[in-house]
């Protein structure tokens, strides 16, 4: 079985580490797995770029198309796809995340004509207007338009949602696809849109349990140049001020910590632009900056006493797993794809949406009651290794492929 990943990037974002590591764990069950991908990050011959033949053609429609409110359908090269060896020698596709401005979708039924394909859904952009999440917004079930959020990613600078949500209607009416889903909200996101007339599978994405594992708390504390008599608050992301991962609910949150407590805290922060988080904090800080290697992420996580998440709108996020599966309590907003992983006085405390103080209240709850957080660190273990080992999840896409195959 020879499968091609169409991704935004090999290892550059959310989706494209999740992508990146459901084709290590197909590698491993002797599966022939290739990316073709809009950035290429790693060296392998596994892996390459989507061809950039037409890109200064591509940059003057997009003049054009761009003011007229619509993303993305520029890319011309994406009927090149085609012509790739990657392509010509693949059984089946595997689509991944197609808005990151090196695909058109309107390519997926010429692609899919001799292909069957899956399509993994990061997030909600393959069924609305123009939006990755529609936060408060349901107008993506009845055809969009009158935006509410033109400003949200992707950004559009013209209302044409309703135009763009018929064109992708359209193009699923012509294509070959299955679809996946990671988390149970997703799921249900799904089969309420536009891809319901697709077969709907939910698959929760894998970690390797191998590589993020708890490692002694002492020593990775230590290697930070954290003192043992502290407690470690952890928030991890991107880019730490996009709005909806929350920095700015975090921020009020600490704000709302009782004096002693904080003075006892120290704040640990994976991502960029973490010194504006910890100008406002009111404790001391640890900025490691953007992080892509999975040893130090692993060291980071268990030097944590517990990993703080507040975001408004997610769908299965990669570092709530990576915090589960090094045994890290999480406390984070009863949003999207969340309560798949932070589970209440099993694996952490899940706070009401955009409410810092009960965030707070969860904050202070776990870390002072060192026998419920010790208690919540086994279960997260556990869950990680029985639910989302990279394996099971190998096992399961293969499964699927095979099914597709038979069609």
């Amino acid at each position: 079985m020879n499968v091609l990943h169409i991704n935004q990037s090999d290892i550059s974002g959310g989706a494209a580490i999740a992508g990146y590591r459901l084709h290590q764990g197909l590698l491993a069950q002797k599966i022939n797995s290739r990316l073709l991908v809009g950035k290429v990050k790693t060296s392998s011959d596994r892996v390459a770029s989507v061809s950039d033949k037409y890109r200064f053609i591509e940059k003057q429609i997009n003049r054009v198309t761009w003011r007229l409110g619509f993303n993305y359908i520029n890319h011309i090269n994406s009927f090149e796809i085609t012509k790739h060896l990657f392509y010509q020698n693949a059984n089946v596709l595997n689509f991944h995340n197609l808005h990151n401005g090196y695909f058109n979708y309107l390519a997926i039924p010429s692609l899919t004509e001799n292909k069957p394909a899956i399509f993994t859904l990061h997030d909600m952009w393959s069924f609305t207007g123009h939006c990755s999440y529609s936060f408060d917004c349901d107008r993506w079930k009845t055809g969009c338009g009158k935006c509410p959020h033109p400003e949200t990613y992707p950004h559009i600078p013209r209302d044409s949602t309703h135009l763009e949500w018929k064109l992708k209607k359209w193009v699923y009416s012509q294509a070959n696809l299955t679809v996946v889903t990671p988390s149970n909200w997703l799921t249900e996101q799904v089969k309420q849109s536009m891809l319901n007339r697709f077969p709907i599978h939910h698959i929760p994405n894998g970690i390797n349990t191998e590589v993020y594992q708890p490692v002694d708390s002492e020593k990775s504390r230590f290697l930070l140049g954290i003192s043992n008599h502290k407690k470690v608050l952890m928030f991890a992301a991107e880019f730490l001020t996009t709005s909806r991962k929350g920095g700015d609910l975090l921020q009020a949150a600490l704000r709302m910590l009782p004096e002693s407590l904080k003075a006892e805290t120290v704040l640990l922060t994976l991502g960029e632009s973490g010194e504006a988080i910890s100008e406002t904090a009111g404790m001391t800080t640890i900025n490691l900056g953007y992080v892509s290697s999975d040893r130090l992420k692993t060291i980071a996580y268990s030097a944590a006493d517990l990993f703080v998440f507040p975001t408004r709108a997610d769908n299965l996020p990669l570092v709530l797993q990576e915090s589960m599966a090094c045994g890290t309590p999480m406390v984070s907003f009863k949003i999207g794809g969340v309560p798949d992983l932070v589970r209440p006085n099993i694996t952490g405390y899940l706070a009401t949406p955009e409410d810092p103080n009960d965030l707070c209240n969860g904050i202070v709850q776990l870390l002072e009651d060192n026998s419920l957080r010790q208690d919540m660190a086994q279960n997260c273990r556990k869950i990680a290794l029985k639910e989302y080992s990279l394996e099971l999840q190998a096992k399961r896409y293969i499964e699927l492929y095979q099914q597709a195959l038979q069609k």
